[in-house]
C-alpha cells in the first residue's frame, strides 16, 4: 500500500501524511506558519455569524 503525501504549506516540500509534522515538512516550516499568524499576515476573510458566536458563548460560557 503507497503512503499518501501532501505538500508543505509553506516550502512545498512532499510530507507523509504519517509524520509527526504534518501538514508541515519541519518544525521550521510549522514555526515560519506560527509566525504568519501572529504577525497577521493570515487572516480570515469572513466574519463570525452571530450564531457561532452565540454558540461559543453557550459551550464556553461570556467572554470577559
Amino acid at each position: 500500500m503507497a503512503v499518501s503525501t501532501v505538500r508543505c504549506p509553506i516550502c512545498k516540500k512532499e510530507v507523509s501524511r504519517d509524520d509527526p509534522n504534518m501538514p508541515f515538512c519541519s518544525d521550521r516550516c510549522r514555526m515560519i506558519d506560527l509566525g504568519n499568524w501572529a504577525s497577521e499576515k493570515y487572516v480570515i476573510s469572513t466574519p463570525a455569524a452571530k450564531t457561532e458566536i452565540e454558540d461559543i458563548d453557550e459551550h464556553e460560557g461570556p467572554r470577559q
